[in-house]
């Protein structure tokens, strides 16, 4: 892990503040369920989850929660970079798709695996397509 994320791991609750609130958003805009937002954020417990959304700055941040949380920040931006309409950036998860990585699965199915590899592949490939790296 670079030092910069180090750095990042060291601030703590203000790290939580700012980031929950925003993939929560995310999430909602999303459409995903409490149990799709548990398995994204690597969590096994549900109580663990709301109690993240009442209370951010108790969630203990670590380099799992980070990496996954920098991935589906990445892949928002990539969708709101490639699909300007909001309802068609929100919906890209879920619309089946026909690209080898997804087989004909909706891109969401391919993220909840619930490995963080399943997102960084998710995030690449849409980096690739808006021109990234």
């Amino acid at each position: 892990m670079s030092a910069q994320a180090e750095q990042i791991l060291q601030r703590g609750p203000a790290v939580s503040v700012a980031l929950l609130p925003a993939v929560f958003n995310i999430f909602s805009q999303w459409r995903l369920t409490g149990s799709q937002q548990m398995t994204l954020l690597g969590l096994s417990n549900e109580k663990t989850l709301y109690n993240w959304k009442k209370h951010p700055e108790k969630a203990k941040l670590t380099r799992d929660l980070l990496e996954r949380v920098s991935y589906i920040l990445g892949i928002y931006k990539s969708l709101q970079i490639l699909l300007p309409d909001p309802t068609l950036a929100d919906q890209w998860l879920q619309t089946p798709n026909d690209n080898p990585l997804f087989s004909g699965s909706a891109p969401l199915e391919r993220i909840l695996a619930g490995q963080v590899v399943d997102l960084a592949q998710v995030r690449n490939f849409l980096d690739a397509e808006r021109g990234g790296w």
